[in-house]
């Protein structure tokens, strides 16, 4: 429940307050609104009759496009779709009515959306068999159910019509801070449940929503308890998941806030007895007046940002950032690699070419230990190998082991740690590598005690 003392609470604080309809629906949205310039909202009302409603339609459309295109070929990569996309931009420049303009709006998002028809929507595999085949694909923009986008009949399409509503909250919020009317239109026909000009600042930060939602898409997972649907096929967001969609409002309202005040800015240009003292409107949302004085512009931040909770590639519950698989999923995956791990094992140490290897190595050792024989090595003594040598083993890397012996890294290990003793021949080697001066003495006194026939 809000009451009126929050709401007032809201406005002493400068803040707006925005309540959606999971399916999109804007309910209400207040903000801070400014004492309107009359001047201004004359200037807005005329603009269908003096060319810069077509102006300003022109350049919105134009910055459109070009989001368009270049997520048709950065994230979809379909230049073939971006080229088209802006050779309808090209066109905006002959259009000479906002009807022409609307025309080629629409010509170009038959192609953007055609594009995007086929970008797949991942899910956990659990989550699979609960999901419908026309889930698993971005699809048509325009559900089955209306003829329009609203009423979206799949996540990523449920998901825009939510965010493009806070979206037109945002650009409502903005031209009611600047002293406009957020109903009267330049681009979109006046309709009585429908803030036109609004709808109109809006079209430059789509292409925005459109980049983030796709790279959401090719990089993470969707899982089905985020959203429900309806009898009638209505897809729909689960609340907390619609709330933290909610939190794009913030970079949303950055991208806008130039735009609103270029639509401000090109108005006032048309108003007549402008003071020296106010060439142009207040910069209320970049404060760009402000940074020019200081030397510095106007530009959003590289705030990453916020997502919905990561998914287990597995069972779809919460998992940290950073990690694929919850901590069951991933213990159930790390015994199965382990047990198939070891079948493949088997099979490779049992292969022919295994065999060949292992009799190849015994040949070379028996004939090391043989040569060692003959040559009459004295041998040091297996007490001065335990009590000396081989507590200092540990100190050694498997790898300067395996070095010095000419052993395997297995066999290396458990000479290190004990688990197996190595020929006598080996001793003195690893005396030499562990750093034993002065055992010659026992060696050679280890030696009358210990020599081989």
């Amino acid at each position: 429940m809000v009451s009126l003392a929050a709401l007032r609470w809201l406005a002493d604080q400068k803040a707006a307050f925005v309540m959606l309809e999971r399916d999109g629906k804007v309910l209400v949205g207040t903000g801070p609104v400014h004492s309107s310039d009359a001047r201004l909202r004359r200037a807005q009302a005329l603009a269908l009759t003096n060319g810069m409603a077509l102006k300003i339609s022109r350049e919105l459309i134009a910055a459109k496009l070009e989001g368009q295109a270049l997520v048709s070929n950065d994230g979809l990569h379909k230049p073939e779709d971006a080229d088209a996309i802006s050779q309808f931009r090209q066109r905006l420049s002959v259009a000479d009515t906002t009807e022409r303009v609307r025309l080629i709006e629409s010509q170009a998002a038959r192609v953007y959306w055609n594009a995007w028809s086929d970008s797949p929507v991942m899910y956990p595999r659990e989550d699979l068999k609960r999901v419908p085949e026309h889930w698993k694909v971005f699809g048509q923009r325009i559900s089955v159910l209306t003829g329009s986008p609203r009423l979206a009949t799949n996540p990523p399409n449920a998901i825009l019509n939510y965010c493009y509503a806070v979206l037109e909250s945002e650009s409502r919020l903005a031209l009611a801070a600047l002293g406009l009317d957020p109903s009267i239109g330049m681009l979109h026909n006046d309709l009585a449940a429908r803030d036109s000009l609004a709808c109109d600042l809006m079209e430059v930060v789509r292409p925005k929503v459109d980049a983030w939602l796709l790279n959401w898409l090719q990089r993470e997972l969707f899982a089905r308890s985020w959203f429900f649907e309806t009898r009638e096929g209505n897809c729909r967001l689960m609340g907390p998941f619609a709330a933290k969609l909610s939190e794009t409002a913030l970079t949303w309202r950055k991208f806008i806030a130039p735009w609103a005040e270029y639509i401000a800015r090109e108005l006032w240009t048309t108003t007549r007895k402008r003071t020296p003292s106010q060439e142009l409107p207040p910069t209320r949302l970049t404060q760009q007046s402000k940074r020019e004085a200081k030397g510095s512009t106007y530009s959003v931040s590289a705030k990453r940002l916020p997502r919905p909770e990561r998914v287990c590639v597995d069972c779809g519950t919460h998992v940290n950032p950073g990690h694929d698989r919850c901590k069951l999923c991933a213990s159930a995956l790390s015994t199965s690699a382990l047990v198939e791990g070891a079948r493949r094992g088997r099979i490779i140490a049992h292969s022919a070419k295994a065999r060949r290897s292992r009799m190849a190595t015994k040949r070379r050792h028996d004939a090391a230990r043989q040569e060692w024989i003959r040559a009459g090595q004295s041998s040091i003594s297996e007490e001065v190998f335990r009590t000396e040598i081989q507590p200092r083993l540990m100190g050694l890397t498997v790898r300067a082991i395996k070095s010095a012996l000419q052993v395997s890294v297995v066999y290396a290990s458990h000479i290190r740690r004990g688990k197996r003793v190595p020929h006598e021949r080996h001793w003195r080697a690893l005396g030499r590598i562990v750093g034993i001066f002065g055992f010659d003495a026992d060696a050679r006194s280890g030696s009358q005690r210990h020599q081989e026939p």
